[in-house]
């Protein structure tokens, strides 16, 4: 069985494999959160290891909400939040197809304004 602490760790390696993603350790509130560009896009909460909050295009959290993929944000809701908890190994995948997900979206949106000043 794997450590709630390797769980952790094969997580944000994982994330920070995403293109252009970088981690920024105590951003404001957020334990360990990772950015695209100048975005956050998620967070994770290590000190306990309460899982993941990703933001996602509205769209997507009302369908990843309905699929049963993902819990409703306990205080951004309304900011397409939703969040993750990550107990086993067999967890690490749909969380990242979440997180692959969010990262698309503000990916995309960070390319076309960079499209948009030129």
């Amino acid at each position: 069985m794997t450590s709630r602490e390797k769980l952790h760790q094969e997580l944000r390696h994982r994330i920070v494999s995403l293109s252009d993603v970088t981690e920024r350790q105590n951003a404001g509130i957020h334990e360990d959160a990772f950015f695209v560009g100048r975005k956050m896009f998620m967070h994770i909460h290590p000190e306990s290891f309460r899982g993941c909050d990703i933001q996602l295009a509205k769209d997507d959290q009302e369908r990843v909400l309905a699929e049963g993929k993902a819990r409703p944000h306990r205080w951004a809701p309304e900011a397409g939040y939703v969040t993750v908890i990550v107990h086993r190994e067999e967890d690490l995948e749909p969380a990242m197809d979440l997180i692959r997900m969010s990262h698309r979206y503000f990916a995309d949106k960070q390319n076309l304004s960079r499209m948009q000043h030129q």
